[in-house]
């Protein structure tokens, strides 16, 4: 218990900085009244707030929490394009308030996704491809279990936001077994290899096998430092 409220309390600092936080503040609203007025729980606030997606029950209900958030925060179309980091056009008059959810969904790919895409590099060298044609399960169907071997807990936290928006099924997040992995890698048992592959590529990091192993395919990625050799 001790070791995981460790391991939560440097993010603390980290919260007041994220864009969702920062409009929050600009309003000078807490998170508690901002919750209320979404209609969704604290705890569910403060997850979209520090980026931790992977904790929400199903991508879905992160999906929903953030627009009923976003909704509570009434973020117009220029402030939810400053957010996201898109071009913000021109003032204009407006004539009628447009489609808010398309507005809201750029929002909530931006801000989930974007730290962990420009944090996690592609192409690793590692990956190989597959001989042929596999018809391989829907992500949401594999379970990964992501795990912290550097001892740096936030990128391992990004890295486990990035495989869920994948659409995978984040099974547990942890601590490996020690802090001294070089580099971030898929680890796969013998029958799981195209599946590992597929998240290899996206992720752009190598794949290791695992000895034996049976049964329901499960993945494992371990997070290396942010930039190791080969990364």
């Amino acid at each position: 218990m001790n070791s995981r409220m460790e391991l939560v309390q440097p993010l603390e600092a980290a919260v007041e900085h994220s864009p969702l936080a920062r409009a929050r503040l600009h309003r000078q609203m807490t998170v508690e009244e901002t919750a209320r007025r979404a209609g969704i729980s604290e705890e569910y606030a403060r997850w979209l707030e520090e980026g931790r997606v992977y904790r929400f029950p199903s991508p879905d209900d992160a999906l929903l929490a953030a627009l009923l958030y976003a909704t509570a925060l009434g973020l117009d179309n220029r402030e939810a394009r400053e957010l996201a980091g898109l071009p913000v056009p021109a003032a204009t008059v407006e004539r009628s308030p447009l489609p808010r959810l398309l507005v809201l969904g750029v929002i909530l790919v931006a801000l989930v996704v974007v730290a962990a895409v420009t944090l996690i590099p592609h192409g690793g060298a590692g990956t190989k491809r597959t001989a042929g044609a596999v018809v391989l399960p829907p992500p949401w169907r594999v379970d990964v279990t992501v795990l912290n071997g550097s001892g740096d807990i936030n990128y391992t936290r990004q890295i486990a936001s990035h495989v869920q928006a994948l659409g995978y099924t984040i099974k547990h997040v942890g601590r490996a077994d020690s802090f001294s992995y070089p580099q971030t890698a898929v680890y796969f048992p013998p029958t799981c290899e195209s599946l590992a592959l597929r998240l290899a590529k996206q992720l752009g990091v190598p794949t290791k096998p695992l000895p034996g192993g049976s049964g329901p395919c499960k993945l494992w990625v371990i997070a290396g430092p942010a930039r190791g050799p080969g990364e």
